[in-house]
């Protein structure tokens, strides 16, 4: 892979050569990124359309067998995963995970594209609640910008005979923003007169209430309605999470620590990985030494990328997919020595 692709909605500093992304909400940019280079604010933007256009490209991977009758007989398929990261995180960090998660999705098999999100967080574990701000902030740039793009894109699939579906990968306060942008999107006019939908969405260190994975929760309806499964991956050893906890004076547990409500609606899935985790040696990850590894080991894992690519896939009943064992009536990652 030669480059990467972003949207990215932090303001910029400076001008031409010397402009740098800055930590607060700023216009829309999509970027290509050549591997091993940095976001640069001008050198790596594109145009909406030229950018969408590309990413297709990237993001095809074969055609549906041809099939009498079928409605989407001969279509071209594909996958467009998006990755939303959490707070504190530096745009070099968040390319950092992007290129990691990419490696281990490629060498399991997974074939489509990935784009990160990049909304504004400050390098600062202390600006978390400002962070939090910024990002129901932003959750508006990625309704507009990415899920209102798409849909409209899905439109056009169908007269260009295409059906790629898109994902998207929540991590820390990423689950927040996706949640914040599904129920903006309520309120668009546009997105009210089409169907539009995603396929998979899965949760890592998710930084939302317990309660809020309730099939009841007025915010999170949007959510439940238009993904067709969503996947929660729990460690009771998120430590990160305990922060949180502390920060929001411990009054709502955390979906990436505790799990899903019991109520949870139907395809919402709630997978352990504690087991797994367990059996990993930190030293030989390649995760940024400054992160927080409870939180943050993903990334670098392949056992967890298998999973996430059967998850995409779709093919699979939760309980069914090879890499989950059911244990005491809960759904764990298969402990694997990679």
């Amino acid at each position: 892979m030669s480059s990467n692709f972003v949207i990215c909605v932090r303001n910029v500093k400076g001008k031409g050569e010397q402009a740098k992304f800055g930590n607060e909400p700023g216009t829309t940019r999509y970027l290509e990124v050549p591997d091993g280079q940095s976001p640069h604010p001008q050198q790596h933007r594109l145009t909406r359309t030229e950018w969408l256009e590309r990413l297709l490209v990237r993001a095809r991977t074969g055609q549906h067998d041809t099939i009498e009758k079928s409605p989407v007989s001969g279509y071209t398929i594909g996958d467009i995963l998006i990755f939303v990261h959490g707070y504190n995180n530096s745009i070099t960090a968040i390319m950092h995970r992007h290129d990691l998660l990419q490696k281990r999705l490629r060498e399991v098999g997974y074939k489509g594209a990935i784009v990160s999100f990049d909304w504004p967080s400050a390098q600062c574990t202390l600006n978390y609640a400002e962070d939090r701000c910024d990002a129901k902030q932003t959750a508006l740039k990625l309704v507009k910008d990415g899920i209102v793009v798409l849909a409209k894109n899905q439109l056009e699939q169908d007269r260009n005979h295409c059906d790629i579906d898109v994902h998207l990968l929540g991590h820390s306060t990423g689950a927040y923003v996706i949640r914040e942008a599904f129920y903006e999107a309520k309120f668009d006019r546009y997105l009210q007169r089409i169907k539009w939908n995603v396929s998979q969405i899965a949760l890592i260190g998710g930084d939302i209430a317990r309660k809020s994975t309730h099939r009841k929760d007025g915010k999170s309806q949007a959510l439940f309605e238009h993904a067709i499964r969503i996947t929660n991956y729990q460690n009771p050893h998120d430590n990160a999470l305990k922060i949180s906890n502390i920060k929001r004076l411990g009054a709502a547990p955390r979906v990436g620590r505790v799990g899903l409500d019991d109520s949870a609606p139907d395809n919402l899935v709630n997978v352990r990985v504690d087991r797994h985790w367990k059996r990993l040696d930190e030293d030989k990850s390649a995760v940024h030494p400054d992160a927080n590894w409870t939180h943050s080991w993903h990334f670098d894992d392949k056992q967890f990328a298998r999973d996430l690519l059967f998850t995409l896939q779709g093919d699979v009943d939760r309980a069914s997919i090879e890499t989950r064992e059911k244990i005491d009536g809960e759904l764990h990652l298969k402990v694997s020595e990679q």
